[in-house]
């Protein structure tokens, strides 16, 4: 652990001297019930946007089913609670999955963390800052459905993906979770992905029956970013404990991961949005805390 920490700081060094640091992307993954892959799909997604060539942590903050470690067959030697409870630092939290895919593991923590004192906090600002300009894109594993812990970070991050499948009650839950967070007075940039679809007409028809009804009664737009298709392979790497774009990279489910973080990547970010970065988006969690 001490060696990994110890690269990581020579990371940030080498991130330095290269003149200039990256604009960190903040990005929520959501969804509105539980078991419609929400984890696979960002784990699987970071892991093709490393593979794009961008620096990419992912934070599993999923209150009651953190398994991102899980997912890669990789056992997490600290977490969050570690971070602000037993005094250590960033560098000892952040951990290294396959593909040197860095990550920050769940578990308890997360409740926590939006339950700190003037002190603790304090010090977890400073430490997660350092993070600023170290990565391309930072994910949010957040929890299923809409608790105040998810509410507060899809509030507080720059993009938020609603995972949803062609069920209607994940149809339904994903269009109820886009109207509570409206309600709540958050207008974040939501963007849709289909899990599980069955073809691409299918995909398209749920991503355009849950985007109408959003237009017309919440007033709210929710671009259609790309679906993953409903592949025997994804079930197969889940048992495996690899992430199915290494697993099976040739697998539909791999290609359409591949075309979805494509287009991810293409999208323009205003220039504000980019700079304010992890310091813009500790500032906005920590103040719908209070």
């Amino acid at each position: 652990m001490n060696d990994q920490a110890e690269a990581l700081r020579h990371m940030v060094k080498a991130s330095s001297s290269e003149g200039g640091k990256r604009e960190t992307r903040i990005l929520a993954v959501t969804s509105g019930k539980g078991g419609v892959g929400k984890s696979n799909f960002s784990l699987n997604f970071a892991l093709m946007l490393q593979k794009l060539g961008q620096k990419v942590l992912v934070f599993d903050v999923d209150i009651g089913m953190a398994n991102i470690d899980i997912l890669m067959g990789v056992r997490s030697s600290y977490h969050l609670y570690h971070l602000f409870k037993q005094d250590k630092t960033i560098w000892d939290v952040v951990q290294e999955g396959p593909e040197g895919l860095h990550f920050i593991a769940g578990g308890s923590g997360i409740k926590e963390l939006l339950e700190l004192s003037e002190k603790e906090m304090s010090l977890f600002t400073e430490q997660v800052s350092k993070l600023q300009g170290l990565y391309d894109v930072i994910v949010f594993d957040t929890g299923a459905g809409l608790s105040k812990e998810t509410a507060r970070f899809i509030a507080a991050a720059q993009e938020t993906i609603v995972v949803t499948t062609p069920e209607p009650t994940s149809i339904t839950d994903a269009y109820a979770l886009i109207k509570m967070v409206k309600a709540m007075g958050i207008h974040p940039e939501f963007r849709l992905i289909v899990n599980r679809a069955d073809s691409k007409r299918e995909g398209r028809l749920t991503a355009d029956k849950i985007n109408l009804a959003a237009e017309r009664f919440l007033e709210a737009s929710l671009p259609f970013l790309g679906l993953v298709p409903d592949d025997a392979h994804v079930g197969k790497a889940v048992k495996r404990q690899i992430p199915f774009t290494l697993a099976y990279p040739g697998s539909e489910a791999s290609k359409a991961m591949h075309e979805i973080a494509v287009r991810f990547l293409e999208i323009k970010r205003p220039e504000s949005e980019a700079k304010n970065g992890v310091k813009g988006f500790l500032h906005k969690l920590f103040k719908l805390t209070r």
